[in-house]
């Protein structure tokens, strides 16, 4: 069983969120607690674990809609480009603050509770000590796998420091940091149960699988391919049978949620940081289609659009089955359940963003009405004709709150991260066909024996299957906050996001009105991307077509920022912490 939240933890995470205001390293004794104020019962220290389930507490993934997703190729946002993707970020930069703060936050936290067990252990009980020990073993792995991937070498503590220790803490290889978190999580994985009964937290598995994201993020390809191995032989995970359903809010159990962070409108612990305020309404709404009152500020982008293969299981450029005049049909299902396919229903309406489509279809009335959704009407809809369709459902629109899960990660992600290791160690055998396949199986709704039915992957040159693999991770995964941890992983940020790399849009109206009487009225008629070796899509020769295309904004990446910048403040107060390169 997946791990999986009861309102049992959801009262003690309503009232935790109330705890986790920012702070900084949170070395001093006050973000601690002293040695004279350990928890000194179970329920003092299982509240303090749940508040180590906040999405606060797990930044990068999850403190807002699609964090690191807005700074890929996968993501258009209009006119605007987010910092990093313009390499403008400095040492004074808050996201990386806050994202340092937290993760520190959290450690400081899992660190005072495995201290507090151990001076409480025969109070507590063997088996409660156990358990909350490995648990909070795994937070602490956890957030330091973040701060590896992202800052590099950090400051690495496990025990009460001083105040005196704190400001002359310096930076540690992050190398021997990586095997610290990895005894952490193998301590959890033999601590923590294969699953619960009652309010469910974390298991065993969520150990296995985030130990091979940890592997993953560092290229130890052997380790991940063993921790995902060791989560997959549990026996208590498998792939949901549909993928649309899989990740609409209504689906807060999943045989295939490994790990996620619940939520609860009636609680008020909101997923995607939405705290009812007019901020964080805005924000759900630019994810909604204008006919459903939103403002389709983001959406996905040409080029992710371009990454799914056709029925064929070939490339765009490579498949005769890709039409122009409609780009939907004979492409991989799970495109059109990432964005709405023109002239199909969406959230009660047929969406349709083509200029001649001044008006829609209403299905639940059956009438037509105005339609919000072409630029002709409404100059402010989809800069590029796409909305997401992925995640959202009818419950985004009625109060513009969402109970869904934050899913940190799932069992589609271990074969994936399982089968690029064994293909990275050129270990290619039947085990990764398998993994790959029943991804691939799920996605045409049929069996991974039904091969007639879905373009199953048979490939076995390592360059080839390498490039496969990574197109099968971008779009199996898409907008699910894996992209930006690939590209930065693959070192190919500068390929598809520097050198002034444009995210393109939809032309004026008059122009996509004239495009449209030619039949082809999104993508010219022969125009092809290419995908490169590393299996991004070059659009370069959609130049050639300037009157199918606006530029919406521009990428400028710089190398530099493959590691984010110690923070400025940090440094100020931590006199022996260094500054990464280039800052």
């Amino acid at each position: 069983m997946a791990m999986k939240m009861k309102k049992s933890i959801f009262a003690a995470l309503a009232a935790a969120a109330l705890l986790t205001a920012c702070v900084d390293l949170d070395l001093s004794p006050k973000s601690q607690g002293s040695s004279e104020n350990w928890y000194s019962t179970a329920q003092e220290l299982q509240f303090s674990l749940n508040a180590l389930y906040t999405p606060n507490m797990w930044y990068t993934e999850a403190w807002r809609a699609w964090t690191t997703d807005r700074w890929t190729d996968d993501w258009n946002q209009r006119t605007q480009t987010y910092d990093w993707l313009g390499g403008t970020i400095s040492t004074t930069w808050s996201e990386g603050a806050n994202t340092w703060s937290n993760y520190y936050k959290g450690i400081a936290r899992a660190n005072t509770v495995i201290q507090s067990i151990a001076k409480q252990k025969d109070v507590l009980g063997e088996e409660i000590a156990t358990q909350y020990t490995g648990e909070a073993k795994f937070f602490r792995a956890s957030f330091y796998t973040y701060l590896i991937t992202l800052f590099g070498d950090v400051p690495y503590y496990t025990e009460y420091m001083t105040l005196e220790e704190a400001y002359n803490i310096g930076r540690i290889d992050r190398n021997y940091i990586l095997e610290q978190i990895y005894k952490d999580f193998d301590d959890a994985a033999k601590a923590l149960p294969i699953s619960y009964s009652g309010a469910q937290r974390v298991t065993k598995g969520a150990a296995l699988a985030m130990k091979a994201r940890a592997a993953l993020f560092m290229n130890d390809w052997n380790t991940c391919a063993k921790a995902c191995k060791d989560c997959m032989d549990l026996g208590v995970y498998s792939l949901h049978p549909d993928y649309r359903e899989l990740f609409l809010s209504k689906t807060k159990e999943s045989p295939e949620y490994i790990f996620v962070l619940p939520a609860s409108t009636e609680l008020k612990v909101f997923s995607y940081n939405n705290n009812n305020n007019d901020a964080d309404k805005a924000g759900i709404k630019s994810f909604l289609p204008r006919n459903n009152g939103g403002t389709s500020v983001a959406q996905p982008t040409w080029h992710l659009f371009f990454a799914y293969t056709c029925t064929d299981g070939k490339n765009v450029e490579d498949s005769p089955l890709y039409d122009a005049a409609n780009p939907f049909k004979n492409r991989d299902p799970r495109l059109s359940e990432l964005t709405a396919p023109f002239d199909e229903e969406f959230m009660d309406y047929i969406y349709n963003p083509r200029p001649s489509a001044t008006t829609t279809l209403q299905v639940s009335t059956g009438k037509q009405v105005k339609n919000n959704d072409t630029k002709v009407v409404s100059k402010d809809c989809s800069y590029n004709g796409l909305v997401i369709k992925k995640f959202i459902d009818e419950e985004w629109t009625d109060d513009l709150k969402t109970d869904t899960p934050m899913r940190i990660i799932r069992y589609g992600d271990v074969l994936l991260m399982y089968a690029e290791s064994k293909m990275e160690m050129n270990q290619i055998d039947d085990s990764v066909f398998e993994a790959l396949n029943s991804i691939r199986a799920r996605a045409y709704k049929c069996g991974v024996g039904e091969t007639g039915k879905y373009p199953a992957i048979t490939e076995t040159n390592q360059t080839a299957l390498r490039r496969i693999i990574r197109n099968e991770r971008r779009c199996e995964l898409a907008w699910e906050g894996r992209r930006w941890f690939d590209i930065i992983r693959w070192r190919i940020a500068e390929e598809v996001l520097g050198n002034n790399a444009p995210i393109y849009g939809l032309p004026g109206n008059s122009q996509v009105a004239e495009n449209e009487k030619s039949g082809y009225w999104i993508f010219p008629k022969d125009f092809r991307p290419h995908m490169r070796a590393s299996s991004s899509i070059d659009m370069s020769d959609m130049q050639n077509y300037p009157k199918y295309f606006t530029e919406n904004q521009h990428c400028s990446f710089v190398p530099r920022q493959y590691l984010f910048p110690i923070p400025e403040n940090e440094r100020v107060v931590c006199r022996k912490l260094t500054q990464n390169p280039g800052y």
